[in-house]
């Protein structure tokens, strides 16, 4: 999806000068699986590192992208069947423990029911279809069931932070700020800002070494439907904002998209299981900030 799904945390101040950051940081700014990325970098060989963070990028959209026809993820929905890379099904086996914390609440097989929203289909169909149990492996053979069609977009572009992150700390950089949709920084500190499309600025956040990733449902609109769907066909939406502070970015951003259908003691239960979290902040419809600590 586009920029505007549910990213409404941004930089508004670098962290201060040091010996490591005398230099001007180096910066890439582009797109990443659908939204706008930017990664900001210090330390020497930046420019280097960059293009191999690039690289990086380009692979986890070559896996996981919705608008790459070429992709693993496009050729599973298209087809209904795939011999999946060892990266796609680590990104299932996560997956399916956030699915089974979450009771359901995260499920990527909901993409038939986005489509049927955006395009005016059946949608009574297309939720039938909707059942991550539903779905067949083997090894490395994945199989869909009948209509089913998947989408990564709650968890992709953390998974592809993560990637970039790691390969960044692996080259020896203790510095820097990766955007790719979720936020992961290493070192610090880094002050974000957290706002909501309905509510405006909202306060800030300070991040060290680890991710946050949020999550606001009216953010765009599918008819009547906010652009994140209950898989369950629960009660829709509870909160405005959900903003998940963890150790990865994949388990932020997938937490934060199922939490936006869960209530608070829910949402605390499913951190709690899958451990790493560290913090949940949840704007009410009316405004109010709610803090979770876990």
């Amino acid at each position: 999806m586009s920029l505007t799904r549910r990213r409404f945390l941004t930089i508004s101040a670098a962290f201060a000068a040091g010996p490591a950051r005398a230099l001007a940081p180096a910066r890439w700014r582009g797109m990443a699986l659908g939204a706008e990325a930017e990664i900001t970098l210090h330390g020497p060989g930046a420019e280097e590192a960059l293009e191999a963070a690039l690289a990086k990028i380009r692979a986890c959209e070559a896996r996981f992208s919705l608008y790459d026809p070429a992709s693993e993820l496009s050729r599973l929905n298209r087809t209904g069947k795939l011999d999946a890379s060892l990266p796609f099904r680590a990104l299932m086996q996560l997956a399916d423990r956030v699915h089974e914390a979450t009771g359901g609440a995260f499920d990527p097989s909901v993409q038939p029911l986005w489509r049927a929203l955006a395009s005016g289909g059946d949608v009574a169909a297309a939720r039938a279809r909707i059942g991550w149990e539903k779905i067949v492996r083997d090894g490395n053979r994945i199989a869909l069931g009948p209509g089913q069609a998947l989408t990564f977009n709650g968890i992709a572009q953390g998974v592809a932070t993560d990637a970039v992150a790691e390969l960044l700390a692996a080259r020896g950089f203790g510095q820097a700020l990766i955007n790719i949709g979720e936020f992961r920084a290493l070192g610090g500190p880094w002050r974000l800002g957290l706002s909501d499309p309905e509510h405006g600025p909202l306060g800030t956040r300070t991040l060290n070494t680890g991710a946050v990733a949020t999550s606001s449902p009216a953010s765009l609109r599918l008819g009547q439907e906010t652009h994140i769907l209950d898989p369950r066909g629960a009660g829709g939406v509870l909160w405005s904002t959900v903003s998940v502070e963890a150790e990865s970015a994949a388990l932020a951003d997938a937490l934060s998209t199922a939490g936006c259908m869960m209530d608070a003691d829910a949402l605390h239960r499913a951190a709690t299981a899958l451990g790493g979290v560290r913090r949940i902040t949840l704007v009410t419809h009316e405004g109010d900030l709610r803090s979770l600590s876990v």
